[in-house]
């Protein structure tokens, strides 16, 4: 039988709750994919980005207090929470090409160089 999410140190219901939203539904799947790819699925399935989410994660995993991580390595996750980031931020050109074009304004020469 799987193991719930919450059964990982550090998380609770509410975040047992945004993997289900993400379609991960065990602490096994988050084991296995590791802890940059599930908060990867999470950011993609619309949850919010909070860095103390993904160090908490990250520290969960490896059977650590989440107030555990702290000086270099708390830097370093940083430098991959920001990575992860990045991933699933929206062009700021393509939106604004997107909403012109749902106004029906967009410049066909803009789109033409993109």
């Amino acid at each position: 039988m799987p193991s719930p999410v919450s059964s990982i140190p550090n998380l609770g219901p509410a975040t047992e709750a945004a993997f289900l939203r993400a379609g991960i539904t065990s602490a096994e799947e988050i084991r296995a994919m590791g802890a940059d790819e599930a908060y990867l699925r999470l950011l993609r399935s619309g949850t919010a980005p909070h860095f103390i989410g993904f160090y908490v994660l990250v520290m969960g995993l490896q059977g650590r207090p989440w107030n555990d991580c702290q000086g270099a390595e708390k830097k370093a996750l940083r430098q991959r929470f920001d990575a992860l980031k990045a991933q699933v931020r929206p062009d700021p050109a393509d939106e604004l090409d997107a909403a012109l074009d749902a106004i029906g304004v967009i410049d066909p020469a803009r789109q033409r160089r993109r």
